[in-house]
């Protein structure tokens, strides 16, 4: 199979992800955010076993971070667990494209998105085009630092 066959395979896949995940034709399955029912508690190896969270942000808002980051759009781009994808960054290292990577800054990105990314071609609509209360968006703040910041 020639390198062209394998990137257009791999757009096309990526397409149908985002697809999927912004509720297109693709097939979504992925189940909903549900705000009534507190997340399990993840183990902090999960997210770096020698993470120092910012004042105000607990474990629990890590844990319920990642389960809206996981099972709804953010995974589409940053892959599962934020290791990046061909149509996002990783969120897992110290390298910060569009945010200096503090805790603040990244609340700020999740709800503003990016409109022209400094790496990647397809812009992050505010809140990855979804709705998210105010306490989603610092949960999923808490979840991106915490794998960002682990030791």
């Amino acid at each position: 199979m020639s390198g062209y066959s394998g990137r257009s395979t791999l757009l096309a896949v990526a397409a149908a992800v985002v697809l999927s995940a912004c509720g297109g034709d693709a097939g979504d399955d992925a189940p909903a955010v549900d705000t009534g029912t507190p997340a399990p508690a993840q183990p902090a190896s999960t997210v770096g076993a020698n993470v120092v969270l910012p004042e105000g942000v607990t474990p629990e808002m890590v844990a319920q971070g990642a389960q809206i980051f996981n099972r709804q759009i953010c995974m589409s781009c940053h892959g599962m667990n934020g290791v990046g994808s061909v149509l996002g960054p990783a969120l897992t290292d110290q390298e910060w494209l569009n945010s200096d990577g503090s805790y603040e800054s990244i609340i700020n990105v999740v709800r503003t998105g990016v409109p022209q990314p400094v790496q990647f071609a397809a812009a992050m609509p505010p809140m990855g085009g979804i709705q998210l209360s105010d306490e989603q968006i610092r949960q999923v703040a808490a979840y991106v630092y915490a794998l960002s910041h682990g030791g």
